[in-house]
């Protein structure tokens, strides 16, 4: 298997999990007792990889702790922590910005994760990728979610917000060495341009899917859980108030 690095977001301030979130980064707050990143890193790292780049912005000094307590020189495993500067006033696009500035996007495979994710088995990360990808799951009648329409060939055609029968995002794509290139000139290419401040990074992988060779990975209903609320927090782990 070649190289594969992964870029992991978690900037954002978490607001819809306040109050909670106002003591505790949300990607921090653990879920049956291991904090919702520690789920998507190890998931990682069981599949082999061993370059991961966390983006941090909002609290960003709580995810410091990751790097002593994932980086391991005798298995080349090494974690560093980014920060987003910009996390506060730009979207976010700036958290991929900040990856490629620090040289972690266009190199290699590279996994593109959402942080706040809970997801029980690692075996979810254990397919094999022979398309750079987004994980999908579907979901019958209408989402207003973020989502994927696909050709007769599987390739994706839109991403975004809205659309029936198709399948959802769920916060982890990968992309090819290559695609991976695209994508980082495309960002810096929104930069240039400007009015970028509003732009989510899935906006700019939309405006460039007639360069990039994307396709979904399905996955099933439960492997991957995107916690937006306390409300759902506590629909996945009833006893999360007694976690700290």
């Amino acid at each position: 298997m070649a190289e594969e690095i992964a870029v992991l977001m978690a900037a954002g301030l978490g607001s819809r999990m306040r109050p909670l979130t106002d003591r505790i980064a949300k990607p921090l707050v653990k879920v049956h007792g291991k904090r919702m990143i520690d789920t998507v890193i190890q998931g990682l790292i069981t599949r082999g990889v061993k370059k991961i780049f966390v983006v941090t912005g909002y609290k960003s000094e709580q995810f410091e702790v990751l790097e002593k307590e994932y980086s391991d020189p005798e298995k080349g495993i090494v974690l560093t922590v980014l920060k987003n500067t910009e996390y506060e006033t730009v979207n976010n696009i700036s958290s991929v910005k900040a990856a490629c500035d620090a040289g972690a996007i266009g190199d290699a495979d590279t996994f593109i994760c959402e942080a706040d994710l809970y997801i029980p088995d690692p075996a979810v990360f254990m397919a094999k990728l022979d398309h750079s990808c987004y994980f999908g799951r579907m979901v019958a009648g209408r989402s207003d979610d973020w989502v994927f329409e696909q050709d007769e060939n599987g390739r994706i055609t839109r991403v975004g917000k809205v659309g029936t029968d198709v399948y959802n995002m769920v916060g982890i794509s990968r992309f090819k060495a290559s695609d991976a290139e695209i994508l980082k000139n495309a960002i810096y290419e929104a930069y240039e341009k400007g009015g970028y401040e509003e732009l989510f990074w899935d906006d700019v992988v939309n405006d460039n899917l007639d360069k990039l060779d994307l396709t979904v990975h399905p996955i099933a209903d439960g492997a991957i859980t995107e916690i937006d609320s306390i409300e759902e927090l506590a629909a996945v782990d009833p006893d999360w108030s007694k976690e700290k």
